[in-house]
């Protein structure tokens, strides 16, 4: 992980990303921008020998609009980075920020800097060895307001090493992490402050978690309920998690295509997202009560396995008519959603790579929102966008409410009988579990995994997607 600090002063390094400001008169005596084809378009990058009295052999100028936002910080830190050659040290100077500034510059330099190779062959290692790994930014900053500005720096860091810990979950191979095998690095990865206990398949059994069992049934590695607790004495606000932990997806026994399954061990990404929050949200020393549910199991066919037809008691009491064992998420989720209302919080947030039909209306690159607090989304909404993370909000219509009571034989249908909004019967299918809590649901399935290039400071791979936006929910309601 890279090393992220606060200098009053540039240090010696080995490249400095320096911002100019869209409006900035530009010194062509000092480098001759126009000639090197420097426009000042927001996002333009510029590399060159560093000029003279700079602590650095190259400098990367950054255009920056003269309104940033904290997201155009984010992404002007990781263009800035990205264009430098392979360094070990770099320098960050954006001249005077806010606090929030400094948190989301921070956040963007660890983000970029992100590697998962833990599965590199030696030879592969040994060449990548052979050039400089970014290991050490220096965000050069006034001495004014120190301890505040440090402060922000810390906070950037934490919330970013959270979602890296989220991406090297999503990116292991799922053999290596099976239900059991994440919960018990759930546990290790616990912070200070933080309690887990880890529920197996007798125990679920025992408390009637239905859902849960029915997805793990065809899979010899058995389901578990990971909940972990943070109660800081000052809390006045109880917020709930629940994430989707299905460590890997085939479908069960309505089969995925061969294709569609290379990517599915990213469908636990909601489980990461949700124990990672916790974790930042723990480090951070947030003045609130967090408990949260991860539900892990791994969606496999076999003899045993859930069948097409079956009717499903969940946690709840409340039966389910499966109709495709491929919609586990739901699952799995409404068992976590009922046990969170029965902690009785104030608000709810599940996190799921749940729906393709998210990607149809939304894109790769932007969450869904979905709820039964209309207030209580805006919130959310808000926060992603202060977090910087694309989410809309979509509605829960009476048109699949109708739907989903239509089984002839159980309370819930899993799936609608139209292949027509997908996401909002999904939706309308959690909202069953949540009683009169207030409650959002965020359909990752796009923005979880990238499995293009990587762009700003996104890897290929998993993103991290949600980590940020509920440590700032927590924030918010903190």
């Amino acid at each position: 992980m890279v090393s992220v600090s606060l200098r009053p002063t540039a240090p010696s390094s080995d490249v400095v990303i320096r911002a100019i400001r869209t409006s900035d008169a530009l010194d062509e005596d000092t480098v001759p921008f126009d000639a090197l084809g420097f426009r000042q378009e927001a996002g333009q990058t510029l590399v060159t020998s560093s000029p003279a009295g700079t602590k650095a052999p190259v400098t990367v100028f950054v255009a920056v609009d003269d309104e940033a936002s904290d997201e155009d910080l984010r992404r002007a830190v990781a263009a800035g980075l990205r264009a430098a050659p392979p360094v070990r040290h770099a320098v960050v100077e954006f001249g005077a920020l806010e606090p929030h500034q400094l948190t989301a510059v921070a956040e963007g330099a660890v983000l970029t800097a992100y590697r998962f190779d833990r599965y590199r062959g030696a030879e592969a290692r040994e060449k990548a060895a052979q050039k400089p790994q970014l290991s050490e930014v220096s965000i050069v900053a006034s001495e004014a307001r120190k301890s505040e500005a440090k402060s922000a720096v810390e906070r950037g860091v934490a919330v970013a090493e959270a979602v890296c810990q989220a991406r090297d979950w999503v990116n292991t191979p799922p053999g290596d992490l099976r239900p059991a095998d994440f919960a018990a690095q759930i546990e290790a990865a616990a912070a200070k402050g933080v309690t887990v206990a880890v529920w197996d398949e007798k125990r679920l059994a025992k408390e009637k978690c239905g859902g849960i069992l029915s997805v793990g049934r065809g899979s010899e590695a058995p389901p578990r309920l990971v909940t972990l607790t943070y109660s800081p004495s000052k809390a006045t606000k109880h917020l709930a998690l629940v994430g989707k932990g299905i460590t890997f997806d085939s479908g069960g026994l309505s089969l995925k295509p061969g294709a569609s399954m290379q990517t599915m061990k990213c469908d636990m990404g909601g489980a990461a997202a949700i124990v990672a929050a916790v974790n930042a949200i723990a480090t951070l020393g947030l003045p609130i009560r967090v408990t949260a549910y991860a539900c892990l199991a791994e969606n496999m066919p076999s003899g045993t396995a859930t069948r097409p037809g079956d009717v499903i008691t969940m946690r709840n009491g409340k039966t389910v008519e499966v109709l495709n064992t491929d919609a586990e998420g739901r699952m799995v989720l409404g068992d976590g959603l009922s046990l969170a209302t029965e902690a009785e919080p104030d608000h709810i947030v599940d996190v799921a790579t749940l729906t393709g039909a998210a990607l149809t209306a939304l894109g790769q690159r932007t969450a869904a929102i979905l709820g039964s607090d209309e207030y209580f989304e805006e919130r959310v909404f808000a926060a992603s966008r202060e977090a910087g993370e694309d989410m809309w909000r979509l509605p829960i219509t009476d048109e699949v409410v109708s739907a989903l009571k239509s089984s002839q034989i159980a309370d819930l249908r899993q799936i609608s009988s139209k292949p027509y909004g997908g996401t909002l019967f999904a939706a309308a299918f959690l909202r069953e579990f949540t009683g009169d809590v207030s409650w959002a649901h965020l359909d990752i399935a796009g923005p979880a995994f990238n499995d293009g290039g990587a762009y700003d400071y996104t890897p290929n791979g998993g993103t991290g997607a949600g980590v940020r936006t509920l440590v700032q929910i927590a924030s918010t309601l903190a």
